[in-house]
């Protein structure tokens, strides 16, 4: 074992590196690496080290292993890809730092922040949401202001920022595939970058023109204000009203189908 691990150095960093989450698809972890010479004036490049998270893409036993070699590779690949896409059209994303698809692993730049889930009090990730009464909602409020507090914002700026930055990434043809509010991140403001609102997570992500598929990546994020946060109509109308500033002529159409894939979805949850 030892052998093999010394044989793969991205194997060596998965080993020393801290686990903090695991899905059905991969785990995740932070590690440290060594900057890379663009990212010299970065915070931790004093300390000739850089934290980055790593994406770990873990072999699927029920599948062939060829088919599933074939699978991480493409979808590493993919990734990357889109990450790479958006940042050359200036959106706010992690920046890469490593890939290693024949492993199964994406390094990405480590973000000094919280998810908008967290700071709009949906919770942490993975914790089961629940009915709340009007009372508990007027709770909700007040601790979602303390926690934004910290990062010098309110919730209508975080809004136009999600809208701003998901129109950017639609702009460059990029569908997300997963939009939800625990796949945004804030930025602290005291970062050497400052306050940002970063769109992570893009192993669902695809390249696109169609007007269907931006629609459905709106009505993808509705469902999850509307699932996650209570009362949120007022908190996703933000969203659209930047996105549209932002989209321009392009808006008119998206708009239309939207309203389409409503319907659908409507149908859909009536038949059940």
């Amino acid at each position: 074992m030892a052998a093999e691990i010394s044989s793969s150095p991205t194997k060596a960093l998965l080993a020393q590196a801290e686990k903090i989450s695991q899905g059905a698809e991969a785990k995740v972890y932070r590690a440290r690496l060594h900057p890379s010479p663009s990212q010299a004036g970065a915070t931790h490049a004093s300390a000739g080290l850089e934290d980055v998270l790593l994406k770990h893409r873990f072999h699927k036993q029920y599948r062939h292993p060829t088919l599933d070699t074939t699978l991480t590779k493409s979808r590493v690949a993919g990734e990357a890809r889109a990450l790479l896409k958006c940042i050359r059209s200036g959106v706010n994303v992690p920046g890469i730092r490593m890939v290693d698809a024949p492993e199964g692993v994406l390094g990405i730049e480590w973000i000094d922040g919280k998810s908008v889930r967290f700071l709009l009090g949906g919770g942490a990730e993975g914790e089961e949401e629940v009915e709340e009464g009007a009372e508990d909602a007027e709770d909700e409020e007040e601790v979602e202001e303390d926690l934004l507090h910290e990062f010098g914002v309110t919730q209508d700026a975080v809004m136009e920022l999600i809208g701003t930055e998901i129109a950017k990434m639609h702009q460059a043809d990029i569908v997300h595939g997963d939009l939800t509010t625990s796949n945004m991140m804030l930025r602290h403001p005291s970062s050497p970058q400052g306050l940002q609102l970063v769109l992570i997570d893009f192993g669902l992500a695809f390249t696109s023109t169609l007007v269907e598929d931006k629609a459905v990546d709106l009505y993808v994020l509705e469902r999850a204000f509307a699932s996650t946060h209570p009362q949120s109509e007022p908190l996703f109308a933000g969203v659209l009203k930047a996105y549209e500033k932002k989209m321009g002529k392009e808006w008119t159409a998206i708009s239309r189908r939207l309203d389409d894939v409503r319907l659908r979805g409507r149908k859909r949850s009536m038949v059940g």
